[in-house]
Order: C-alpha cells, then sequence, then structure tokens
C-alpha cells in the first residue's frame, strides 16, 4: 500500500470537503489542484466517509452517525482523483441517505480511507476463516456471483465485532443471507486502509490508528 505521510492525508480530507462544497453549492466538479503532491496522482482504492456529528442531550458528549459512504475497492484512479469523485457520490448518491445540501457542511466530518488491493483468502473449509481475519487490521468484501458487500477495517472496531460476525454483516451488505459465509460458497476478500479524519468539522486531519485484536 502507498503509505501517506498526515500532510497527504490532510490534503486529501479537505479536498473530499471541497469538492463536496462546490458540487452541492455550485454544481461543480472540481479539477485536481496544481498544488497536490505527486504521491495522491498514485492510483489505490479510495472510500469517502461523511459522518454527522450529534450532542447527546442526555449523555451530553457528542456523537457521530454515518450520512454518507461510497469509494472504489480496486486501484481504478489516481488517489486525488477517486477522493473527488468518492466524497461527492458519499454526499449525493448514497442509496441510503437523501442527497447533503450545503447547511449540512458544517455539522458532518469527512474521513479518507486509503485501501491496499483487496486479496483473496484461499479456503478448504468455512470454519477456517475466522482465523484468517484479524479485526483492527482486515476490511472484507464478500462475493458470490454478481452480489458484493465491502466493509472497511473500522466497522468492525466500531461495532465491537468478532470475525464471525464481520463475515456474516458482509454477507449482509452483499445483499445475502447472514450465514450464506458458513457454506462455503462465497469469495472473500481482506484489505487494510490508512484512514484520515477530520477531529471536528472543518477542523485538524488526524490518522486514525486501530488496534488489532
Amino acid at each position: 500500500m502507498v503509505k501517506l505521510s498526515v500532510e497527504e492525508g490532510t490534503f486529501l480530507v479537505k479536498l473530499a470537503r471541497k469538492a463536496v462544497k462546490e458540487y452541492l453549492e455550485n454544481a461543480r466538479i472540481i479539477q485536481p489542484p496544481p498544488d497536490t503532491p505527486e504521491k495522491l496522482f498514485e492510483k489505490a482504492g479510495v472510500f469517502v466517509t461523511i459522518e454527522e456529528i450529534f450532542v447527546d442531550p442526555i449523555l451530553r458528549r457528542a456523537r457521530r452517525e454515518l450520512r454518507g459512504c461510497i469509494g472504489y475497492p480496486e486501484p481504478f484512479f489516481p488517489m486525488v482523483e477517486a477522493t473527488i469523485r468518492s466524497a461527492i457520490a458519499a454526499a449525493t448518491e448514497d442509496p441510503r441517505f437523501p442527497p447533503m445540501t450545503p447547511r449540512e457542511l458544517d455539522r458532518v466530518v469527512f474521513e479518507v480511507s486509503i485501501l491496499t488491493k483487496p486479496q483473496e483468502l484461499k479456503y478448504t473449509s468455512p470454519e477456517e476463516l475466522p482465523e484468517k481475519i484479524k479485526i483492527g487490521r482486515d476490511g472484507l468484501i464478500i462475493e458470490q456471483g454478481i452480489a458484493r458487500g465491502l466493509l472497511l477495517p473500522q466497522v468492525a472496531v466500531d461495532e465491537k465485532w468478532g470475525p464471525e460476525e464481520f463475515l456474516s454483516y458482509a454477507c449482509l451488505k452483499a445483499g445475502l443471507r447472514e450465514d450464506e459465509w458458513r457454506k462455503g460458497r462465497v469469495k472473500v476478500y481482506v484489505f487494510q486502509s490508512q484512514i484520515f479524519v477530520e477531529a471536528t468539522p472543518e477542523g485538524e486531519v488526524v490518522e486514525r490508528l486501530l488496534e488489532a485484536v
């Protein structure tokens, strides 16, 4: 995987926000800026996640809820271009949510995940699969025919899933029965990601490090 510095990750996160702002306010798709670091023209899988910030009135602390997440699991485009495309799609094309409006921009945070190329797990028995998956390191792709579902590594960490739950929810994401992976008829791919996220809306960008368990 292409390893990015915090400065390069910050560039992509700020670019994701700028791309969405320009699209929502002016219906314009921006081009990669002239000051784009050279490394960001390398191809890699990219996902952009947008989360809305709420203040829990009871617990009196902020919580986040998903507002959109779309990307490219394969290295089809340069990172800078994939970030622009994914950010706009996450804001306007995620079928789980209505399109964002400009007034939402000050209450959402942007997260950019740079993915390694997915690698297929080879197994002779489905019972082997949970042992081949490490929570906090691996993301999952489940594939059966034209059905395909992807979950980023941070999803399993945030939801406190074990490997079996992770496999089951990846099957559901693909539109399959949750126990389909137990039948040995699905292809399973793993990938890793480097994650950069805004600490607050338009705030400092930090690299999110997941604890592997």
